[in-house]
């Protein structure tokens, strides 16, 4: 899909509401509205809402950066979510995660982690989506190594994320022009780990 199914507007085509909802994201941290705020926009107190959740779980968790962008990246990846994947693999990387881990996942191949705690979120928030649930030893090993919060955290990162990548593939939100859709093989998801298949 090259084309959205629904008006984008700009900022000179929204009324009071609207306005006050976008001025608001862009003198925040994301800066510009972008992704599926361009669609929610088109209701202003969902927007506004939408917008203070994604704030608080993408800049404000007990998750290091790294960690937080993985997750994104594994959900963006489980839905083929092609603006999610080009927005926060970038991210992903410049906070760390290899680009090894990142090719392998945009290719639908499974990653190889040198990290125990890049391993851990990879193979939680595989589950959770795949699954629906996340395996008892899995999630343990996410309380011990995250605490309560950060396990929350983490699903609720996992669930806003998923909102996202279906607003933007339902609604066909666009990569910037000139732009190459970076999921190179959408149908084949996410992998188990080869040793958590064995």
């Amino acid at each position: 899909m090259t084309t959205p199914r629904i008006p984008l507007p700009n900022r000179e085509d929204l009324d009071e509401a609207q306005l006050a909802v976008w001025d608001k994201v862009v003198s925040g941290p994301r800066g510009q509205v972008i992704g599926p705020l361009r669609a929610a926009i088109h209701n202003a107190e969902l927007a506004g809402r939408w917008s203070a959740l994604g704030e608080s779980l993408r800049f404000s968790t007990s998750l290091p950066k790294r960690l937080s962008e993985l997750a994104i990246c594994v959900t963006g990846r489980r839905w083929s979510a092609q603006v999610e994947w080009f927005v926060h693999a970038r991210t992903a990387e410049q906070n760390g995660i290899s680009a090894s881990i990142l090719d392998a996942m945009r290719e639908g191949r499974p990653p190889v982690f040198d990290k125990a705690d890049e391993k851990l979120v990879y193979e939680f928030a595989r589950a959770l989506q795949q699954e629906g649930r996340v395996p008892d030893a899995i999630y343990a090993a996410g309380v011990e190594a995250f605490g309560v919060r950060g396990v929350v955290e983490l699903t609720a990162l996992v669930g806003y994320y998923t909102m996202v990548s279906m607003t933007l593939n339902a609604h066909g939100i666009p990569l910037p022009e000139g732009e190459v859709p970076p999921l190179t093989a959408p149908e084949q998801g996410l992998f188990t780990l080869p040793e958590a298949a064995a």
